[in-house]
């Protein structure tokens, strides 16, 4: 399962979180230990850079932070970001350099790499948006299974369970999301991808490709 490595979704050069990953194949491996690790990054920031806001929340002096969002820790916003009007951050966030988290949206257990954008009406929990990620209006991460049993990822014949309950979805570097889909849990989507909008998405979506619907996924050109 090529796709879902590490290594095939993510420069991790782009994200505070770098050491996060290491030692780890694939990125769900690491949703478990977000939490403690930024307790450990967090005490080690620079104060000159960021400011602690509240229990175990750091903040960039560079970034922007609505008076009516509401941010829980664990969590660090990183430079230049941009928390805007009502965003809610439940914890267990790191929000990367220049990203955006928009009116309304909900981040809950996630590593948003630098200029990642969820900036309208977006849910996103247990997951992870590479490098300049973009998830269009109303688009949401489901990351629980209806029935409750641990999420499995697919890729065609291929499957690797992950002992997970909680797993959103894996977004490779500059992946597009279309408005008001519904990434499944378990889905992860290459580097590069396109969905478009109002689609319903499960399993490894190749790098460089068009999702349009599940058995009309075509080779961008």
């Amino acid at each position: 399962m090529e796709t879902a490595k590490i290594s095939n979704l993510y420069n991790l050069e782009e994200t505070i979180a770098k050491e996060l990953f290491d030692g780890a194949v694939y990125p769900w491996e690491v949703l478990p230990k977000i939490s403690s690790f930024i307790l450990e990054l967090g005490a080690t920031l620079d104060p000159e850079e960021y400011e602690k806001r509240g229990e175990n929340v750091w903040v960039a002096k560079s970034a922007k932070v609505a008076p009516s969002a509401f941010i829980n820790g664990p969590a660090i916003i990183g430079r230049e970001a941009e928390v805007r009007h009502c965003a809610f951050i439940r914890g267990n966030a790191i929000v990367g350099e220049g990203a955006v988290v928009g009116n309304s949206t909900e981040l809950k257990n996630v590593v948003l790499f630098n200029k990642v954008q969820v900036p309208h009406y977006n849910y996103v929990g247990d997951s992870i948006l590479g490098f300049k990620a973009h998830m269009g209006a109303g688009s949401i991460t489901s990351n629980v299974k209806s029935d409750k049993t641990l999420v499995v990822v697919k890729d065609g014949g291929e499957q690797i369970a992950t002992g997970l309950k909680k797993f959103g979805a894996m977004l490779g570097d500059n992946v597009e999301v279309g408005c008001n889909s519904v990434l499944n849990p378990g889905t992860v989507i290459g580097r590069g991808s396109q969905v478009y909008p109002v689609s319903c998405v499960r399993g490894v979506i190749p790098a460089n490709s068009i999702y349009k619907k599940k058995d009309d996924i075509v080779e961008k050109r």
